[in-house]
Formats: C-alpha cells, structure tokens, sequence
C-alpha cells in the first residue's frame, strides 16, 4: 500500500526556515519521480520541486529558486524540503506527491494529505 506522510511543517516568521519531510511507504523514492507542490487559500495547486527518476531536480517557481532545496534519502525511504528565507507569499499547505514524471500535479499518483506552512510576523 502506497503511503505519503508529510511532517514539519509549521508557523514561522519571515526570513525564518523549515524543514519539510516525507515519509513514503509501499514503494521505493529512488524508482519514482517524487516532489512538493503547494495550495495557497482560494488558489490552485501549483508544483513546488521534483526529483525525477534520472535525479534531476526542478523547481516549478522562480520565486523558490535560491531559496528552496529538495532532496531524497533512500535509506530512509523519504524526500525533504529544505525552506529558507521564508516569505508570507510561501504560505500553503504543502503536499508530496509521487508520479511516473516531474512534470505537474496532474501527472502525480499518490498524494499525502500535506502539512500547513505560515509564514506571518
């Protein structure tokens, strides 16, 4: 049974960091492509980063670039995003997704049921 369970997630306040987690069970993260995506309050979910099955990694927004940084751990079967220098604008509630390809939401299989990031002052 394919399971995505996301962690870390939180409030914190602008410039600060987060460590987001993924725990995946009932596959291998190093077989599938595996990434983060995003749904801010009255938007559409949008891709965040994706690590493909080749490991090359994405970044669906400019505005992450620099800033967020996605990884994947086989021996701990998990992926993480690292988030730094936070800005309100980052607020969501953030999702990691597994697929055949990097290539949108769309695409994606199998879904966790997120973890809320906000950032406010």
């Amino acid at each position: 049974q394919v399971r995505l369970v996301e962690s870390g997630g939180g409030v914190v306040q602008p410039g600060g960091s987060l460590r987001l987690s993924c725990a995946a069970s009932g596959f291998a993260v190093e077989h599938v492509a595996i990434g983060w995506f995003r749904q801010a309050p009255g938007k559409e979910r949008e891709g965040v980063s994706c690590i493909s099955i080749r490991d090359t990694t994405t970044y669906s927004q400019d505005s992450v670039k620099g800033r967020f940084a996605i990884s994947r751990d086989s021996t701990k079967n998990a992926v993480y995003l690292q988030m730094k220098r936070l800005k309100p604008e980052d607020t969501a509630v953030y999702y990691c997704a597994t697929g055949a390809e990097c290539t949108g939401p769309s695409t994606m299989h199998y879904w966790g049921s997120g973890t809320l990031v906000a950032v406010s002052s």
